[in-house]
């Protein structure tokens, strides 16, 4: 993919404001999504769901359609496909769906202490319900330990929830591994996928996976639409989490959003032909903004492990310096210090903490984003604006941030 020809360089060119480098929280819609997206709120405004004329048709088509287009990306059947209003729903429904049907079968839950918040909430619920739910750590890189995993699993286990690619680090999980050991105990394997689908290769049959989860605004589709791929062989029993009319397969009942649905589609059709060479992009351009970062004698190390992991996520550690503050300081550059879904909070990442890092070095670490529009200059002046921003805070304003952290560290235990 030629980056100077793509049709959004046109809008890039003439940009003004921050450089975006929050491409974990969302990404924006491209251009060719849009136009896919357009005629379906005027022109072809149908129902998909009115079968008695042309109007219900078109839209039922267009649904279908993208359907289809979903599939292609993980390698699953369309009709697995359901669409939701985003992974938080489909989250929800794979976990409180597959934990509420199955319940006299099994009552055990496993996932890990560094899952999506929706993940964690969703077992907090189901505790409240009855089930039991195992939460495994992971290592110093964000590692899962597959051996720890397959150990927890008991006679009573319902389902394991594992997500490929964490939302904060980047770490990607051996999805292949644990769905093998999922399904050698007969236990149902959900993953959240939101920020892996379309950015990492995901096979539904090769990796075992039973139950994924994915949005469309992480993957340069329009916000409010996401999907739940729900296997059909052998089959995965869910209960609904609402009541309705009954749409997709009595799964998710309510009026399908048909632009969103096809913007969707059209945003995984590219991610599937673009995949490779986006990769390629992204990993030069991360490689490029720590390499400067590194090269102005900023004091930065890197959270999680740099191989197994998402090219287009760098979550960076400057010791002695506040994120927040740093955050403050940096106008000219959209990043953050960890999930957009926990950003009302002031604590430091619940996920860097379950990896070990110390209070202080959670709150010392932030994250950065690149994505399909970055550009090679955005890459350079960002670079610039971070090591200065990071030199301002360690001469001066973070002086007495340092002060407390070197208080706290030698403070006598408890």
């Amino acid at each position: 993919m030629n980056l100077n020809s793509h049709p959004v360089q046109a809008l890039l060119k003439d940009r003004k404001g921050p450089i975006y480098l929050d491409y974990q929280a969302t990404t924006p819609t491209d251009p060719r999504v849009v136009d896919a997206m357009l005629p379906y709120f005027s022109e072809k405004f149908g129902n998909p769901h009115s079968t008695s004329h042309a109007f219900g048709w078109e839209a039922e088509d267009a649904v279908e359609i993208a359907r289809k287009q979903v599939a292609e990306l993980i390698g699953a059947e369309p009709n697995e496909i359901v669409f939701t209003s985003g992974a938080t729903e489909a989250n929800n429904l794979a976990l409180k769906g597959a934990g509420r049907f199955s319940h006299r079968k099994g009552n055990h839950i496993i996932t890990t202490s560094v899952e999506h918040k929706c993940v964690l909430e969703s077992c907090k619920q189901l505790e409240t319900e009855g089930l039991r739910v195992t939460y495994l750590d992971v290592d110093s890189k964000g590692h899962l330990d597959l051996r720890a995993l397959e150990s927890a699993i008991e006679d009573d286990t319902l389902l394991v929830s594992i997500l490929a690619v964490n939302n904060e680090t980047g770490v990607i999980q051996p999805m292949a591994e644990i769905g093998a050991i999922c399904r050698a105990h007969g236990v149902y394997f959900h993953s959240d996928c939101a920020q892996a689908a379309g950015k990492i290769p995901l096979d539904v049959t090769v990796m075992n996976i039973d139950l994924m989860s994915i949005s469309g605004h992480k993957l340069y589709g329009p916000m409010g639409i996401g999907v739940l791929y729900v296997r059909r062989r052998p089959r995965v029993r869910l209960q609904p989490l609402f009541d309705g009319g009954g749409q997709e397969r009595g799964l998710r009942s309510g009026t399908l959003p048909a632009p969103l649905c096809v913007g969707m589609g059209k945003a995984c059709a590219l991610s599937t032909t673009e995949m490779a060479e986006e990769a390629t992009r992204l990993e030069a351009l991360r490689d490029q903004l720590l390499g400067q970062i590194r090269a102005s004698g900023c004091p930065v190390l890197v959270n999680g492990d740099m191989e197994r992991r998402f090219v287009g996520n760098l979550n960076l550690q400057f010791p002695g310096i506040r994120a927040e503050d740093l955050l403050t300081s940096l106008r000219g550059v959209a990043i953050s210090t960890g999930s957009a879904c926990t950003s009302a909070s002031v604590e430091p990442s619940y996920v860097l903490r379950a990896m070990g890092l110390t209070e202080f070095e959670a709150g010392a670490s932030i994250r950065i984003g690149f994505g399909r529009f970055t550009t090679q200059d955005e890459v350079d002046r960002a670079a610039a604006l971070i090591a200065a921003a990071v030199a301002g805070q360690t001469s001066g304003e973070g002086h007495q941030y340092q002060l407390n952290k070197a208080a706290h560290d030698n403070a006598p235990a408890a």
